[in-house]
């Protein structure tokens, strides 16, 4: 896992080959977030982050390492929350992320926090990957995006987010698929 962009850029982190999350490629990271440039101004905004599946850690570190100044981890696996502790504490940027050993879909209902920006990197296979935008706009209570926030959602090749009423964009990169939504 490499660091893409921003002052930790070019760092590497080994994944144990015994995970099972599927880290999204540096080749699909690095164009979400040149994408994302024309959304989110990391540097000035310092925007607050969710990253739901945590899975490595790829996406929180590249969050901060842009500039967010806080990010959330939410992640199930219990080896994969110690993965992502370790490289947080090795970077000295452990008081920047809450990291949460949490289920996603309970953590959503639950949380009452708002984010600026909201990336969501589920198993394809997740059965309820259809409701996460629903999850993320129609909760109640406080909004869980902010009102200019960003939310977005990678997913497979047959998942088509396109006719969800906050769904703005969609990219491609090899099997890797990203849905914007505002």
């Amino acid at each position: 896992m490499r660091v893409v962009a921003g002052k930790y850029r070019g760092r590497h982190f080994d994944v144990p080959r015994s995970f099972k999350a599927r880290p999204t490629t540096d080749f699909a990271k690095e164009n979400l977030f040149n994408v994302l440039r024309s959304y989110i101004d990391f540097e000035a905004d310092a925007p607050r982050a969710l990253d739901l599946f945590a899975g490595t850690g790829s996406i929180t570190l590249e969050l901060l390492s842009r500039g967010c100044s806080h990010v959330t981890s939410v992640e199930l696996d219990a080896q994969h929350c110690s993965f992502i502790r370790k490289f947080l504490q090795a970077l000295e940027a452990s008081e920047q992320v809450t990291l949460l050993r949490a289920d996603v879909l309970r953590f959503l209902g639950r949380t009452t926090e708002t984010f600026d920006f909201i990336f969501a990197d589920p198993p394809y296979a997740l059965p309820d990957i259809e409701r996460l935008p629903d999850l993320v706009f129609e909760r109640e209570g406080p909004s869980l995006l902010a009102p200019e926030g960003l939310f977005v959602l990678e997913h497979g090749r047959t998942q088509d987010f396109s006719s969800h009423p906050h769904f703005v964009d969609h990219r491609s990169y090899g099997s890797v698929n990203f849905s914007f939504f505002r």
